[in-house]
């Protein structure tokens, strides 16, 4: 735990220092390979589509052999790319290489260790939820989205379990824990697959989002709406029954401000 967050303070530190480039084009050759090199961070979502996988797996993991690396980096869209260097690197070293991986110091090796993690065989969802938390509190934003995208799928395939497994998080000290219980359990989400079960009765997530409808933090704020709002596409009365609900009981500016972009679109 000490050695992943010194190496996400020392990468933060750094990356406060430079301004992330808006565009892929405006990625710096120097940048593009210190990035490909695992030895800074990537600041805006530009520049994670500008790493070379292929470069950045042998980097971190020099005993990979040169064509399975080229593979991954041929895998296809950034998703794919990334469930593919998680394999890789699984079948490379096991389920021992979480650790290191965790704590290396290149956003997009750590979240190759959410992927690693997801494909690893044997654990359950509860074991894969304990172990990736550390990434879902990650410094990086980048970190905090592929540890939820990841472990997406175990969540589809056991909605009751996550759901009591994920319940205790709403109560976590950190904003970044609290949003990820909400964030991976969203009925539509983005970059993943829907949860069907969701789309068809939310009634079963309402349990994660009652303990953060008033929560501090914008953060988790947008995450609880977005929640909403993605289930408002199916059950648009049930969502403005829940938020009526939620303004009657609390006069929480929170609350509001959750309702208000709980309903946007409906």
């Amino acid at each position: 735990m000490a050695k992943r967050a010194a190496a996400a303070t020392a990468a933060g530190q750094e990356g406060a220092a430079r301004k992330g480039a808006r565009r892929m084009a405006d990625v710096t050759p120097a940048v593009r390979a210190r990035l490909n090199r695992g030895e800074i961070e990537a600041l805006t979502l530009s520049e994670i589509l500008t790493v070379d996988f292929a470069k950045l797996i042998r980097a971190a993991a020099p005993e990979i052999d040169p064509r399975r690396a080229a593979r991954v980096g041929r895998a296809g869209g950034i998703i794919a790319r990334m469930r593919a260097a998680g394999v890789e690197l699984l079948e490379h070293g096991g389920i021992g290489m979480f650790d290191g991986l965790a704590a290396h110091r290149s956003d997009t090796v750590r979240g190759w260790a959410a992927y690693l993690l997801a494909e690893a065989p044997g654990l359950t969802l509860a074991e894969r939820l304990k172990r990736v938390k550390p990434l879902a509190d990650d410094a990086n934003a980048g970190v905090r989205e592929w540890a939820w995208i990841a472990l997406r799928p175990h969540v589809a395939a056991d909605l009751p379990g996550a759901i009591r497994a994920l319940w205790p998080w709403t109560g976590h000290r950190s904003a970044n824990v609290r949003r990820y219980a909400s964030e991976i359990t969203r009925p539509r989400g983005v970059w993943c697959a829907h949860l069907n079960e969701l789309k068809r009765d939310p009634t079963s997530g309402l349990v994660l989002l009652e303990p953060l409808r008033a929560d501090g933090a914008k953060y988790v704020q947008d995450s609880v709406a977005n929640w909403l709002n993605d289930a408002g596409k199916s059950h648009p009365e049930w969502v403005r029954g829940v938020c009526a609900r939620w303004e009657r009981e609390s006069e929480s500016a929170a609350t509001a401000r959750i309702c208000r972009r709980a309903l946007r679109s409906l």
